[in-house]
């Protein structure tokens, strides 16, 4: 077991532990490339030493998340638990998943929710039209916050001042050629978002994509997530989105704000 260092009060410094850090990050480099991956391969996505890597993928093969034919390494199902704990334990989720699928039925649009994590968004909840999901974004998917509906619809809950704090810090890669990368224009967008109480996002992170989203408040108005309808932009029109999709939204926020402590 790892000493902590302790502070002279007594109280531990750092909580830390390294070897539980390093397996995590392990673990996530298997997202970045499908298919089995090899010792070297893992050990080098993972920046971390080939026996170092080594140990952690035969500690993981013990527990069930990895299987290995001796050469090739690769996740199991055994993963999926890992996310379905923070489903099952998600108050978000909980109450947002049937909303979803009444709004998704609605519009006949699948239906997303996203939280912020750091400088980009994760979806953590979408509902469809039918329970069959053909398309959409997957559980789990992240997105840089600056270009995508969801992500405006949650920063602007900070102020201008604070937004150009972020947008220095944030990665404002062009995603398609609509993406909007200048800070200041930024600003004024998310600000612009604000007055209005939502977000729409025309095909700036995704070229034939066009996303309108609403900020889901608790009750103490603090905004800890957003709700989203997307489309392709050949089926429906940005007048078409704000006419039928931002009243399903602005109605599906308010229900849940009472039940989100």
């Amino acid at each position: 077991m790892p000493k902590l260092k302790r502070e002279d009060g007594g109280e531990a410094a750092t909580d830390y532990v390294e070897s539980l850090d390093r397996g995590l990050r392990l673990l996530q480099v298997f997202g970045t490339r499908p298919g089995a991956m090899t010792l070297s391969d893992i050990a080098r996505a993972s920046d971390l030493p080939r026996a170092t890597a080594r140990r952690i993928l035969l500690t993981l093969q013990r527990g069930g998340f990895v299987t290995s034919d001796g050469k090739l390494f690769a996740l199991t199902p055994q993963v999926l638990t890992l996310a379905s704990s923070f489903l099952r334990s998600s108050q978000l989720v909980g109450v947002l998943q049937p909303v979803l699928d009444r709004v998704a039925e609605r519009a006949r649009e699948i239906a997303s929710l996203a939280v912020l994590d750091g400088q980009e968004v994760v979806f953590i909840a979408r509902g469809g039209p039918v329970r069959v999901f053909s398309g959409g974004l997957e559980i789990g998917y992240r997105l840089p916050a600056f270009c995508t509906s969801v992500g405006r619809a949650m920063l602007s809950q900070f102020s201008d001042a604070e937004l150009r704090e972020r947008l220095k810090s944030a990665p404002l890669q062009a995603l398609t050629p609509q993406t909007v990368t200048d800070p200041r224009r930024l600003v004024a967008m998310i600000a612009a978002d604000r007055n209005n109480g939502y977000s729409l996002v025309d095909r700036e992170a995704e070229p034939h994509f066009r996303s309108i989203s609403m900020p889901v408040r608790r009750y103490d108005d603090v905004i800890v997530a957003a709700i989203n309808i997307g489309s392709h932009v050949d089926r429906i029109s940005v007048d078409e989105m704000i006419a039928r999709f931002l009243p399903l939204l602005q109605d599906a926020a308010a229900s849940v704000r009472p039940q989100l402590l």
